[in-house]
């Protein structure tokens, strides 16, 4: 897949692409369902498949106040994407003068002048350009003028009868259900980051562990994971079995948020290594214990439950995310 960031790398054999247009962030089925319509017309067509995206997220520039929201930051997401077969990720950057431009302006300048786009596929629910006056149907209509297809996805429906959405995926995370939301993502909710110094109590109690800020994502609920962990190893990534605590470590009177994970079977020095934490099962919630002996015999008694909970899983390591096969209920 090949990134691109403005018009200027935009090669001429690349015009006449399908684009998939939105934000994208989780990738969740519904998402997927727009990708892989584009991915399918660009085939039968015999042109480029393309994504546009908008970083960073809208919202963030609209409401820059408002908690860390993010299911997906680029780096996750672009990988996601890129597991779809997507020949080329448009990057367009989101500011306030960008948000200014009109629906017009954007078919014009972006989907016509910049891409000369052949086809243009949106969700149901997809709005653009100067106080979201852009939708589909006006698509379709100035698609039709000015001689680009456009499909509009109608809502994609998982077999919970629920409507795939990132703001249903947020409210499974916050209520501690993990394999809720994967049934929705169509993979398990990830983290990554850089494993960075703690206070190192993990090792001193018997369970050392690997720390990651959580940064600009969604925070979860707080509590013990069963987590699946993978370590970047030259380029890839190599999946253990873990047991994960993210909160604010009221034993210890902490108020920082942290993601600490321990992995089973592991013992090597993660420090500043990157580290993917595909979140499975909630445990328990956090909780502050009356001192380090019952500390201990909770986290040996976590780890225990975390084994049993990932031994009944299936799991398929992907070029993309660690993928549910029949997530238990």
């Amino acid at each position: 897949m090949r990134l691109v960031r403005h018009c200027g790398e935009f090669k001429l054999e690349h015009r006449g692409c399908v684009v998939a247009l939105g934000n994208f962030d989780g990738v969740h089925l519904g998402h997927q369902a727009v990708i892989l319509t584009a991915r399918a017309i660009a085939e039968k067509a015999g042109v480029a498949h393309g994504v546009m995206t908008f970083e960073p997220h809208p919202r963030t520039v609209f409401h820059p106040d408002q908690p860390p929201f993010r299911l997906t930051p680029f780096r996750v997401k672009s990988r996601l994407i890129e597991a779809l077969g997507v020949d080329l990720l448009f990057q367009q950057h989101f500011d306030a003068g960008f948000a200014g431009i009109t629906a017009q302006q954007f078919i014009d300048e972006q989907l016509v002048q910049c891409l000369g786009a052949s086809h243009v596929v949106v969700g149901y629910d997809y709005v653009f350009g100067k106080g979201r006056q852009g939708t589909g149907a006006f698509l379709q209509k100035v698609g039709g003028e000015k001689g680009f297809g456009v499909t509009v996805i109608p809502p994609a429906i998982a077999p919970s009868g629920e409507v795939y959405s990132s703001t249903q995926v947020r409210e499974y995370l916050v209520g501690g259900r993990p394999a809720d939301a994967a049934k929705l993502l169509g993979h398990y909710w990830e983290v990554e980051g850089r494993v960075e110094h703690g206070d190192a109590r993990g090792g001193k109690l018997g369970f050392p562990t690997a720390n990651l800020r959580l940064d600009e994502y969604q925070r979860p609920a707080a509590g013990v994971y069963a987590v699946r962990a993978g370590i970047d190893k030259g380029g890839d990534t190599v999946w253990h079995d873990g047991v994960a605590n993210f909160g604010r470590r009221p034993t210890f009177d902490k108020t920082d948020e942290l993601l600490e994970v321990h992995l089973l079977g592991v013992d090597e020095n993660l420090y500043g290594r990157h580290l993917r934490v595909a979140l499975t099962d909630y445990i328990r919630p956090e909780r502050k214990f009356d001192g380090i002996d019952q500390l201990r015999a909770q986290i040996a008694q976590d780890i225990e439950t975390g084994r049993a909970l990932l031994a009944g899983r299936k799991f398929t390591a992907k070029s993309g995310p660690m993928v549910p096969v029949s997530p238990n209920t």
